[in-house]
């Protein structure tokens, strides 16, 4: 069987492990992130929505930063949101603290009506770097 090349943030295995899967996996010079949440160091969910954004996004760069990568090297995003009509203006308060500037990578909103108790998750792909 192959191996995935699996990269974990400091501090945050167990939470992959109890829930089995990769926080990221690396491949043919991509890195595929699985969906980020605001969640505390014990998993549950931070309850206030500014708040789990923030968390939301510390956890997306703990996972590309134990890949040596940044937000920079994102190339394709993939959000999902409750509740869309209210949230959505109050995210994107937020998003520009952490997405860069222009050129921005691709960018795929979902609305939802379930997050296992959060409101917000973020997946990435990134590049490697060389």
């Amino acid at each position: 069987m192959n191996q995935r090349d699996v990269v974990f943030p400091a501090g945050r295995r167990a939470l992959y492990e109890r829930n089995r899967y990769s926080p990221a996996v690396r491949a043919n010079g991509l890195l595929f992130v699985s969906g980020q949440v605001g969640s505390r160091e014990d998993g549950s969910p931070e309850p206030d929505l500014l708040a789990q954004l923030h968390l939301a996004f510390e956890n997306l760069n703990a996972v590309l930063a134990a890949a040596g990568c940044t937000f920079d090297d994102v190339v394709d995003v993939t959000v999902f949101l409750v509740n869309p009509e209210e949230n959505f203006e109050k995210v994107w308060q937020v998003v520009p603290q952490y997405w860069g500037e222009a050129p921005y990578p691709t960018l795929t909103g979902v609305g939802v009506t379930w997050l296992y108790g959060f409101q917000f998750e973020i997946k990435v792909i990134a590049r490697l770097p060389l």
